[in-house]
């Protein structure tokens, strides 16, 4: 049960669950969401249904925060003053648990972004007060670059698509997780195993190649990383390869971009072929068609993905529990010790 205090009314039927109230005994989440101004708002809602669908019958309050230095147009600084909180706020919150998006890089080395001392101070800050963490995409290269020097390799080419992937290890995160499944993934560059091993990560999840999707490091805060969307919807990667072709036809990047992999149809793949060679020959359409065509397959993912949360917001309210018997414990100690 997602207790949501600044609903935007697009949820409204989504969310059935959702309701406008404070909860002294729900799990608190935060959610600092550093998307581009074109994607703020999916990925809000994003989490916003998966962690709906994930909690149950558990109450989950869930605030918005974003680093102040993401770049931003109007209407982007528009909708955080008007909806998020100040990531000030975020200090003295009473957040069980962090979720952390990326952002679109701007440059090759992480430390010379804008909000790289902000994102560094969340890192630190979740490390001692948060009982988990969640770190995605680039904030997760970027959390492990902080915390252990691990820096990020570029790939060949962009990995964009639906990849399979397998359990590497038992864990509670991914208890009730099928052996292989299919996960989004949207990237450029790649963390090595073999440096997250050497610094004490542990992998729960890898790609058919042998790389990481999801790993965790243990300490007062569970720090869990993932390289793959799980909370992407069907359409995202289409949205995204659409956002990709038009910034092409802007001019604002220099080859045509790649189509997602294990996405679409082999009709629609067929087409957009047609479509890239059109205007790679010079004969661009005056308007992209605003849908590219069927997908390949329902949203393969998102059982594993409402799962996966699940077990996050399990391990957050028994970590809750488990504090609140220490300081009774404690409590009763000290006060048989006054006696």
């Amino acid at each position: 049960m997602l207790l949501y205090p600044s609903r935007p009314s697009s949820y409204r039927n989504s969310i059935e669950n959702a309701r406008v109230m404070d909860a002294a005994d729900s799990l608190h989440i935060a959610l600092v969401n550093n998307m581009a101004d074109g994607a703020l708002e999916a990925t809000e809602r994003q989490y916003v249904e998966l962690l709906a669908a994930a909690s149950g019958d558990l109450p989950v309050r869930l605030s918005l925060f974003s680093l102040p230095q993401v770049p931003r147009g109007e209407w982007g600084r528009s909708q955080i003053s008007r909806r998020y909180a100040a990531l000030d706020e975020l200090w003295n919150s009473d957040v069980d648990g962090l979720i952390v998006t990326g952002a679109e890089p701007r440059t090759e080395d992480l430390s010379n972004e804008p909000y790289w001392q902000s994102l560094t101070e969340v890192v630190d800050w979740a490390r001692e007060e948060t009982a988990s963490a969640v770190w995605s995409c680039l904030a997760a290269h970027a959390a492990v670059q902080h915390l252990d020097g691990i820096r990020r390799r570029p790939l060949t080419g962009k990995r964009f698509g639906i990849f399979p992937c397998s359990l590497q290890t038992e864990h509670a995160l991914t208890a009730g997780l099928p052996q292989s499944f299919s996960i989004p993934h949207s990237r450029w560059n790649d963390v090595p195993v073999s440096d997250l091993q050497a610094s004490g990560y542990h992998l729960l999840t890898c790609l058919e190649d042998g790389g990481a999707d999801a790993w965790i490091k243990g300490g007062r805060s569970l720090f869990l990383f993932l390289q793959g969307h799980p909370e992407y919807e069907i359409n995202t990667l289409e949205l995204e390869y659409r956002r990709d072709i038009a910034r092409f036809l802007r001019g604002e990047r220099r080859t045509y971009p790649s189509m997602p992999v294990h996405s679409f149809e082999p009709e629609t793949e067929r087409r957009l072929s047609e479509l890239e060679a059109t205007i790679l020959a010079g004969h661009a359409p005056a308007e992209l068609p605003s849908s590219l065509g069927r997908t390949e397959h329902p949203n393969l993912w998102r059982a594993v993905a409402i799962r996966f949360y699940a077990n996050w917001l399990e391990t957050l309210r028994d970590k809750r529990t488990a504090a609140a018997r220490s300081r009774g414990r404690y409590l009763c100690a000290a006060s048989a010790a006054g006696d």
